[in-house]
């Protein structure tokens, strides 16, 4: 069972555990390698599997941690375990410390062999990407060696991976449904989407496409819910418009070029990474008459986590680009 209170009842606070007494009572690396697999794998056979130990090592190290801790971290489950709050807390923190074990090593490694180190950043597909490619080929003049690690996700995902240290800062938004105060969020603005389609797609002639031409069409769109996706439905029902009914369902840009190069699929997408597509003749946007707007993104850091000197470096490169003078 997951750590509650009930309601109206007074919970004493707690005092915030230390990590030298938890080191002292015997906690141990291989300890927190285990707590990482088993929120991996979320089975003890998978996780004692990942870390080359047998099932019930894997469940005397857990019992020892639990004991060490003080309370239990996992609810144990017929289809497996799970983290309880107590478990997700010391799972994000330990997350946070072996990442910068991680880092450390890397960037020990790469300054020794001259101006270097090691960072990870995500980005969604854009503007964020154009920026973050301009930024890392000014910063490589000045860290040639620099190793850098960059993922396109959507919002939601790089949020995540950021919060468990496997990122040192994204350009994203925050989703709606996360709470903001774990992140060090600075707004760069508000980007616009375009609608891209082949050169000979039936509406590529038109001087000016409304709302209503845009009916009854064959689409390749992001998974539901996704912003862009909202935003263009949002488009086209504030203009009295049904949304989309054809619909190819893919997160994936490839299939999405593929779809919209080969048939008469309309995709939405951002308006600077359309412009790329552009220069090969394939493509053209259709001229809307009514804009397709997303809400802002950002630059986002984990509030009160330091960025490594190589981190930081980019980080700024970034934010000059996003956000001149």
């Amino acid at each position: 069972m997951r750590a509650t209170a009930s309601a109206g009842a007074v919970v004493a606070p707690r005092e915030p555990v230390q990590i030298d007494r938890l080191l002292r009572a015997g906690l141990k690396l291989r300890h927190l390698q285990l707590l990482i697999a088993l929120d991996d794998e979320r089975k003890l056979q998978q996780a004692a599997a990942s870390l080359n130990i047998s099932q019930p090592a894997a469940s005397k190290m857990l019992n020892d941690v639990e004991k060490i801790v003080g309370v239990t971290l996992f609810d144990r489950l017929a289809r497996g375990i799970e983290p309880n709050l107590y478990g997700e807390a010391l799972i994000r923190r330990t997350r946070t410390m072996l990442a910068e074990l991680g880092h450390a090593e890397s960037e020990i490694a790469a300054l020794k062999g001259g101006e270097g180190g090691v960072v990870s950043v995500g980005a969604v597909m854009a503007p964020a990407i154009e920026a973050l490619v301009t930024a890392i080929e000014s910063v490589r003049r000045r860290l040639p060696r620099l190793e850098i690690f960059a993922q396109v996700e959507t919002s939601d995902v790089l949020s995540e991976a950021l919060l468990a240290s496997r990122l040192d800062f994204v350009i994203a938004r925050i989703p709606f449904f996360a709470d903001p105060a774990p992140f060090d969020y600075r707004e760069v603005g508000a980007e616009e989407a375009c609608l891209v389609v082949r050169a000979g797609h039936p509406l590529a002639s038109l001087e000016a496409v409304t709302p209503r031409d845009l009916e009854n069409r064959d689409w390749v769109l992001q998974p539901r819910g996704s912003l862009l996706r909202r935003s263009l439905e949002a488009m086209m029902v504030r203009n009295g418009v049904a949304p989309p009914d054809r619909i190819v369902t893919t997160g994936s840009f490839l299939m999405t070029m593929v779809m919209a190069a080969k048939t008469d699929s309309i995709a939405p997408m951002a308006t600077s990474v359309a412009d790329l597509m552009m220069s090969a003749g394939q493509f053209c946007k259709l001229p809307l008459t009514e804009r397709v707007m997303v809400e802002p993104f950002g630059l986002i850091k984990a509030k009160g986590r330091k960025l490594s000197p190589a981190a930081e470096v980019l980080y700024q490169a970034v934010a000059a680009q996003l956000m001149p003078g």
